[in-house]
């Protein structure tokens, strides 16, 4: 049916499309290994999901991180209310995607023992991940540019994508992709084509963003998800409306899963391979692919 739900989690029943996380480039093995190392050491909770390819030389190499299971089913091994919420399915990914013959860098740090290089372009403003512990010394350690850490700390990873940690609960800690926007409205009725609607902006602390370690919702901000369980998207207005929004090139994707219609066969064996290029490019150039969500169950 039009309607069909992603997967069978409840959480998502109200939906037939779910933000499923993003991927990321990076073009040198050494910053794949350490963006890698900065994630699992940075961020308590966050682990190698899955891998593939890079058995031998010139191929690309790609790696799954995330918190917990990325099916959009209730895991088998689940149990109430034994299994913490990291052993739950419906978890976002962060993909890193790895091409020996790309030639051009898209990041390079700083000379020198510590990196304070900016974030290539300003498009993505944070990832914001919700975790019960982060480790400055280790993002340090493995190449990341630390801006600042008073009460949450902001980051540049080692490939370039910016990210915002917080000390906190949430059922996913991969909570959500800021995205700066020329017009706030504009990339609102953009995202609302693609099911993407307003919902309570998440927290990841009780006192929601009055205390001195979370931040409260930027103001004339937008908050917009497939679901209020799923991953979202936060619009940021642009401080300088008259300065143009510069593509961040490490992003490759941010990635949608969703539950094709009828009539629209998805990926089965006789449908043509999926693409996991971008299908459409959001007003602040976020390029967006859309994966079918028995891709996804094969691949996971």
């Amino acid at each position: 049916a039009a309607n069909a739900a992603v997967g069978t989690l409840p959480e998502f029943a109200d939906t037939n499309a779910i933000c499923h996380g993003l991927t990321i480039d990076v073009t040198d093995s050494n910053q794949y290994e350490e963006t890698i190392e900065f994630f699992t050491k940075g961020f308590e909770g966050m682990k190698v999901l899955r891998e593939r390819g890079g058995d031998g030389g010139g191929m690309v190499k790609d790696t799954w991180l995330g918190f917990g299971p990325e099916t959009p089913n209730i895991p088998p091994e689940f149990e109430l209310p034994v299994s913490s919420l990291s052993q739950y399915g419906g978890h976002s990914s962060l993909h890193i995607r790895y091409d020996p013959f790309a030639t051009t860098p898209l990041y390079k740090r700083s000379s020198g023992a510590f990196n304070n290089e900016p974030a290539p372009g300003d498009s993505i403003a944070y990832l914001q991940l919700g975790v019960p512990q982060y480790r400055i010394s280790q993002m340090v350690k493995y190449g990341g540019n630390v801006l600042d850490a008073y009460g949450w700390v902001n980051v540049v990873s080692p490939s370039g994508l910016p990210v915002r940690g917080i000390v906190g609960i949430t059922a996913d800690p991969m909570m959500f992709l800021a995205v700066n926007c020329v017009d706030v409205a504009k990339s609102e009725e953009f995202y609302a084509k693609l099911g993407f609607v307003r919902q309570e902006y998440p927290y990841a602390r009780l006192n929601k963003g009055q205390g001195q370690f979370e931040p409260p919702r930027p103001p004339k901000s937008v908050y917009v998800a497939p679901s209020p369980n799923s991953m979202g998207i936060l619009l940021l207005q642009n401080k300088n409306r008259k300065k143009a929004i510069v593509p961040n090139p490490v992003l490759r994707t941010l990635n949608v899963v969703y539950a094709p219609s009828e009539g629209d066969t998805g990926n089965n064996d006789s449908s043509p391979a999926v693409s996991l290029d971008p299908v459409v490019v959001d007003p602040s150039s976020v390029p967006i692919s859309f994966i079918p969500v028995d891709y996804l169950e094969k691949e996971i």
